[in-house]
């Protein structure tokens, strides 16, 4: 396999698709999900989400709750509310957030680049969350939420996608979050040869967002070399240079049994501290913001351990990583924020009140707000073969599940 390849999408009818069409899975609770369904039976969250059609508290990763996936897939299908496209093609994918817009291609990615570090990766998975979307995969013997993969931009690609989505869309839906979702079938034979072609000449593809579902597509290649098409994985390809990250803030329980006087005196070693009268958004790297007891505060990163991060590497740079390495682990004695319970992370797309309110109303102690990571970051941790500390990135816009689905079989 070429290191992407088009493929018989099953996407929604003509005219369903905003019936259908959901947020990925992993970013709202079962209850967000539950509440999100109402009056939309036709859901995707109804496939992606399943417990929500089981009693309250019926755990998600249950045989049954796989049996309910599988099944709701299936009525989509018989329903003909999912149809398949009768030969393989390509999909260019346009998202619209306000003023934000990227346009990218929609194949299927191969599971052999990804094993040889051509699709590259920055963060380990969890076994539990792999486990999950391997059984999710296996219930419904396909893949029905894409990868987002980047790369860095080629203008012959950029070329091609405007030429060819300069035509009617075959779906333009707006979604319940306000962001437009454009799809474009690529069928002619010349043009798809030349847009792998131009795909295959890059260098590598980098994982953005869904490393769990990557190696749940590995494992299930693995496992099932019966099954055609599971030498791929779906993916939604976009350039570097389009893609929008925000910050992924922090979110912290408790002092470590500082006062909050002889934690600011103890910030001052590593950082230079400013009490501010407004909110503090981090205008560069090395600025972060601080809440604490309704008071904010600039923290600027000093030289010395700035050179630090530099001298350890692309990974040790990162600002997510400075923050760990010099303030959260060493005042506030959390040394894995994978693990740790004192810690919690917040999307930039909650905005200030999500994390001034967990403090205001006493869940959390303080907040921290990050400068957001760069995608020129990203890629330079994983062509090293580094890792990114943990929620280091939050993209936006999301892209939809139930827009397209890889059937293996």
């Amino acid at each position: 396999m070429t290191l992407i390849s088009p493929f018989r999408a099953l996407r929604p009818a003509t005219g369903r698709a905003k019936d259908i069409i959901a947020p990925p899975y992993d970013v709202m609770s079962t209850e967000e999900a539950r509440t999100m369904v109402q009056g939309r039976p036709h859901s995707f969250l109804h496939v992606s989400r399943p417990e929500i059609d089981l009693p309250p508290g019926s755990d998600p990763s249950t045989p049954a709750a796989y049996a309910k996936a599988g099944e709701n897939f299936m009525a989509l299908r018989q329903q003909e509310l999912l149809q398949r496209d009768p030969t393989p093609c390509l999909y260019i994918y346009r998202l619209t957030q306000g003023q934000h817009r990227q346009t990218g291609i929609a194949a299927i990615a191969s599971v052999a680049a990804y094993r040889d570090g051509r699709i590259k990766k920055h963060e380990l998975t969890r076994p539990a969350k792999e486990d999950d979307r391997v059984r999710h995969i296996q219930a419904l013997a396909a893949q029905t939420g894409p990868v987002f993969l980047i790369h860095r931009a080629n203008d012959i690609i950029q070329q091609r996608l405007a030429e060819y989505s300069s035509a009617p869309p075959t779906i333009d839906v707006q979604a319940e979050d306000g962001v437009t979702h454009q799809l474009w079938t690529l069928q002619a034979p010349d043009a798809i040869t030349e847009l792998c072609s131009a795909y295959e000449a890059l260098n590598a593809l980098y994982i953005a967002d869904g490393h769990h579902r990557c190696a749940a597509a590995a494992r299930v290649a693995e496992d099932h070399p019966d099954l055609a098409d599971a030498g791929g994985f779906l993916a939604a390809i976009f350039p570097d240079d389009q893609t929008r990250i925000l910050a992924y803030n922090r979110l912290i329980r408790d002092l470590n049994c500082l006062t909050a006087q002889s934690f600011l005196s103890g910030l001052e070693e590593n950082f230079a501290l400013e009490p501010h009268p407004t909110p503090v958004t981090p205008e560069a790297a090395g600025v972060f913001g601080l809440y604490l007891d309704h008071q904010w505060y600039r923290l600027t990163i000093k030289a010395e351990p700035r050179e630090q991060g530099i001298s350890r590497g692309p990974a040790s740079q990162l600002d997510a990583s400075l923050l760990q390495d010099f303030l959260i682990r060493p005042l506030l004695g959390i040394d894995n924020p994978r693990t740790d319970e004192r810690i919690d992370f917040v999307g930039g797309s909650r905005g200030i009140a999500g994390l001034t309110e967990p403090v205001d109303q006493g869940q959390m102690r303080l907040a921290l707000a990050l400068h957001p990571t760069s995608a020129r970051e990203l890629m330079a941790v994983a062509d090293a073969k580094a890792l990114m500390p943990p929620k280091s990135t939050w993209f936006e816009p999301k892209l939809a599940d139930g827009l397209l689905c890889h059937l293996l079989s």
